[in-house]
């Protein structure tokens, strides 16, 4: 097994974030998982990873970029902690060492993955820094272990979750989707919102399904069917914690948005417009009535990690 050792080889990936058009979510199981029937859709809001060689054994990593501060720059953070486990299965950590630099665009804990998306980066980019012969199936088994969106994370596109989120199927979606996202000055922990959830539904029971009209929205590329069909079973959860984020979402529909969703967990509240043009309307209104700290305007669906540049 060839070892790693300082060089110029440089690895840059690009990760994206994503938002759920459907998030259906059961009572927990034994082992505390939630089981979930969710649509997932990338978007091209992303994070850029660049990974150099370290000495064999070193793993190293700096963020720049939108709320930074927000994110470990240590061995919990998920880049790392995923090009370990990489390395642990092809001959040992001790074997390997990256150097990464995380560019932040996804929102830090706003539900749309970005610790997942880093973590498929560095999948991806250690795969080739290190010339692994790793199939793609294998990296998203690998990205199970690590978090539940890691393997959309990978793939990309638009896929059907189902288990924790990880057991994915890609599903046909025709047209493009212009999404407006809102990112409210507040923060959220999914744990407190999967508690907030059962405090709400303490009835355990299967996720409900998916709803059809969603999916056959997405395959007659039907924006309007698809905005009427967006569910999420944890808005109500994220909403009771963060009542601002009610004012939020009713500040979109009244600014012209189809449908405004919580992202997975929240606080970003995604809001799907009928084109590129009223995307464009609705960020100039949201960002003018200051409900949010920042607005971002995006697009899906879009491929999973990829290398760039």
């Amino acid at each position: 097994m060839k070892t790693s050792a300082p060089g110029t080889e440089r690895v840059r990936v690009r990760a994206p974030g994503k938002v759920n058009l459907a998030l259906r979510v059961g009572g927990a199981r034994p082992d505390g998982y939630h089981p979930l029937n969710t649509v997932f859709q990338a978007l091209s809001l992303f994070d850029d990873l660049t990974a150099v060689p370290a000495p064999a054994g070193e793993y190293r990593i700096g963020i720049v970029g939108d709320q930074a501060h927000l994110v470990p720059a240590d061995g919990s953070n998920l880049a790392v902690r995923a090009a370990r486990l990489l390395a642990s299965l092809h001959g040992g950590e001790d074997h390997f060492g990256a150097a990464f630099e995380i560019r932040k665009t996804i929102p830090v804990t706003g539900g749309m993955a970005g610790g997942s998306a880093d973590a498929a980066a560095a999948l991806v980019a250690c795969a080739h820094l290190w010339r692994l012969d790793v199939s793609p199936s294998e990296l998203q088994d690998l990205g199970g272990e690590l978090g539940a969106d890691v393997p959309f994370c990978l793939l990309g596109s638009t896929a059907l979750g189902r288990g924790r989120g990880d057991e994915l199927v890609p599903i046909l979606s025709r047209g493009g989707y212009h999404w407006v996202l809102a990112l409210p000055d507040v923060e959220l922990s999914t744990p407190a919102v999967f508690r907030r959830f059962d405090e709400l539904n303490p009835d355990a029971a299967p996720p409900p399904p998916v709803p059809p009209g969603l999916l056959e929205g997405l395959s007659g590329g039907d924006v309007r069917r698809v905005a009427a069909n967006l569910v999420n079973d944890l808005q109500p959860a994220a909403v009771s914690l963060r009542p601002h984020l009610a004012e939020v979402l009713d500040a979109g529909l009244a600014a012209g948005a189809l449908a405004g969703i919580v992202s997975g967990s929240g606080p970003t509240c995604a809001f799907l417009a009928a084109n590129e043009d009223a995307a464009v309307r609705l960020s100039g209104a949201l960002a003018g009535i200051g409900v949010c700290r920042a607005v971002r305007r995006a697009c899906g669906p879009v491929p999973g990690a990829r290398l760039f540049g």
